[in-house]
């Protein structure tokens, strides 16, 4: 942890759309939404309608008749988003970046040669807006945990920097859902209970939100609601898991058509943990339903994998065992998978053919080994022809309304 007040947390203002909005100015103003089936990401203008990313197109429609949906840049947004993290490095090594659009920077080390951090903060935001034209928020307090929130209050385009001697104050009057970790299904049950702030979730005996919410998680959102975190600015991050989803609309929950959907899923992730040279252990899904009531299931196997087939297989089990536990869901509107357990594996360790039940499912099997040998082929193919070159056949039919890899960034940490 930095000494008072230096670590700042600066993140991009609904970065996707103001990049779209900068390359067109035509569209600078008006309510956009960067996507096609589902919403990837949504302008201000857009925002101040209830447009929300994930979103359908045909609700987002319905919230801002006026809406314009444009095709998404990657290239441009990679290009930007690292010239703007790039600003930070100007000022400190000590950047974290933790998405394509936001990053951490302590900058204790060098207020000597800038100026506080409020002045150096003050003048990456000027940087950010002369030199990239892009709007850029950021928080400066004491914790991590604090300057993110500290960023999200700045939005849009502002700075705010947390008095260590009020960090309370500023705290707990603030929502209980701008603190990490707590995502829609955890802030209703907060809500059940009346907390509603993070304040009244300070005063919560732990015991309490231990119940509610699980060990860990209790005891973790407790302690960041008297910001008690101790974790520093890390330069060098890697994953613990990687993981796509695709947001399917409104679709009926059959095999025939959440498979394909789910084989595509399986492919970009197996792919993405070869390319690394990581395997994984544990397998999660996540259905979503046409509620947007979610269920997730996962299984940790005794040997890890990164076989694209061995993965889908898997996640097909996983998916079949949430759907036959919600028999009254018939439509499912979202499918994701996760690896996580990862270990570096560049190479097979072979082992014996003992006729067992999961052999195939072994990747130093015979059976196994050849399922890894078919997709180093593949990926061979698409290194030099292109991702679109060669895959699996019902893949390809799953792979209209899936959230592109490059878009998931935002919210993915990316294997390093």
């Amino acid at each position: 942890m930095g000494a008072s007040g230096t670590i700042l947390h600066a993140d991009l203002d609904a970065f996707y759309a103001s990049v779209e909005q900068l390359l067109h100015p035509s569209l600078r103003g008006r309510p956009i939404a960067v996507g096609g089936g589902v919403v990837l990401a949504a302008s201000y203008e857009a925002k101040a309608f209830g447009v929300r990313g994930g979103m359908p197109a045909r609700k987002a429609r319905e919230l801002c008749p006026d809406l314009v949906f444009v095709d998404g840049h990657f290239h441009d947004y990679q290009r930007l988003g690292d010239a703007a993290i790039a600003v930070l490095g100007d000022f400190t090594p000590l950047v974290e970046r933790i998405s394509i659009d936001e990053a951490f920077a302590d900058v204790a080390g060098c207020t000597h040669l800038f100026g506080t951090p409020a002045e150096i903060a003050r003048t990456i935001r000027n940087r950010v807006r002369s030199e990239l034209g892009l709007p850029i928020s950021v928080g400066v307090a004491r914790t991590k945990h604090l300057a993110k929130i500290a960023s999200q209050v700045a939005k849009p385009d502002g700075l705010v920097v947390v008095n260590p001697a009020a960090e309370l104050e500023f705290l707990h009057d603030l929502p209980v859902d701008l603190m990490w970790g707590v995502g829609p299904v955890t802030r209703e049950r907060l809500a059940k209970i009346g907390v509603d702030t993070i304040g009244q979730l300070a005063a919560t005996p732990g015991g309490s939100l231990e119940r509610l919410l699980g060990a860990a998680a209790g005891e973790k959102l407790a302690a960041l609601a008297w910001n008690r975190d101790p974790r520093e600015v890390q330069t060098h991050r890697r994953a613990h898991s990687a993981g796509a989803q695709s947001a399917l609309g409104r679709k009926p929950a059959q095999p025939a058509v959440w498979r394909p959907t789910l084989l595509h899923l399986a492919d970009r992730v197996a792919t993405r943990l070869r390319a690394k040279e990581r395997s994984g252990r544990t397998v999660t899904v996540r259905v979503r339903f046409a509620d947007l009531r979610a269920v997730t299931r996962s299984i940790t196997l005794d040997a890890p994998i990164s076989a694209t087939v061995t993965l889908a297989e898997i996640a097909e089990e996983l998916v079949r065992g949430a759907l036959a536990d919600h028999p009254s869901e018939k439509t499912i509107s979202l499918l994701a998978i996760s690896v996580s357990g990862l270990e570096v594996r560049p190479h097979l360790q072979l082992e014996f053919d003992l006729g067992l039940a999961d052999e195939k499912r072994r990747p130093g099997t015979r059976r196994g080994a050849a399922r890894w040998t078919a997709d180093r082929a593949m990926d061979a193919v698409r290194s030099r022809f292109g991702p679109e070159a060669v895959g699996y056949g019902a893949m390809m039919l799953g792979a209209a309304r899936s959230v592109p890899d490059a878009f998931r960034e935002l919210a993915e940490k990316d294997l390093g």
